[in-house]
C-alpha cells in the first residue's frame, strides 16, 4: 500500500486501528453495523437517582488511547465535550464503551477489546455478538457472559441496554 492509498484510506472504504501497538486494517462501518449500534446508543440513560453524571454518548469517533488509535461504536461519557472537544478526537477517555462484533472481528472485538480498553481507565467494557448473542460486560474486577436483551447499570451511573 502506498502513502498515497494510505491518504485515501478513507474514500477506499477502510481505516487504520492501532490496538496495543498490532495496525488493524478494518473496514469503515456499515450500515448492518450501525443499524446494531444505534438502538444500544439512544438507550443510554442516567440510572435512577443520578444526578452527576450526564450520560452522554458519541457514536464511532475517534479516541486517542496510549497504546493506539480506536474508534468505539460507542462511547459513554458523563459530560458532553465542549464545542472545540467536539472538533477533534475526544481529549478524554470514555467511562464505558460499547463494542458491536463485526463479522470477521470476533476475535478482535471479543479477545482484544477488554485488555484494550481497561487499562487505561474505561470502567465499563460491552461487547456485543448480534449473530452470537453475547454480551460480554467487562469492567476492572470481573468479566460476565450475557444474554440480550439486558440492561446494565455502569460505574459512570449510565445505564445501557444490549
Amino acid at each position: 500500500m502506498t502513502l498515497q492509498d494510505l491518504l485515501r484510506a478513507d474514500q477506499l472504504g477502510i481505516r487504520l486501528e492501532v490496538m496495543n501497538g498490532l495496525s488493524i486494517w478494518k473496514a469503515t462501518p456499515l450500515y448492518g453495523d450501525q443499524k446494531q449500534v444505534e438502538p444500544i446508543a439512544n438507550s443510554v440513560r442516567p440510572a435512577e437517582g443520578v444526578v452527576d453524571c450526564q450520560c452522554v454518548h458519541a457514536m464511532d469517533v475517534d479516541v486517542p488511547f496510549r497504546d493506539g488509535l480506536k474508534q468505539p461504536d460507542v462511547s459513554i461519557l458523563c459530560r458532553e465535550p465542549t464545542e472545540a472537544e467536539q472538533q477533534q478526537a475526544l481529549t478524554s477517555i470514555p467511562e464505558a464503551v460499547v463494542k458491536v462484533v463485526s463479522k470477521g472481528y470476533a476475535a478482535k472485538d471479543l479477545q482484544l477489546a477488554p485488555n484494550f480498553y481497561l487499562p487505561p481507565g474505561v470502567q465499563d467494557v460491552l461487547v456485543f455478538g448480534p449473530t452470537t448473542l453475547l454480551v460480554l460486560h467487562a469492567t476492572p474486577d470481573r468479566t460476565e457472559r450475557l444474554v440480550p436483551p439486558v440492561t446494565r447499570r455502569l460505574a459512570c451511573g449510565s445505564e445501557v441496554t444490549v
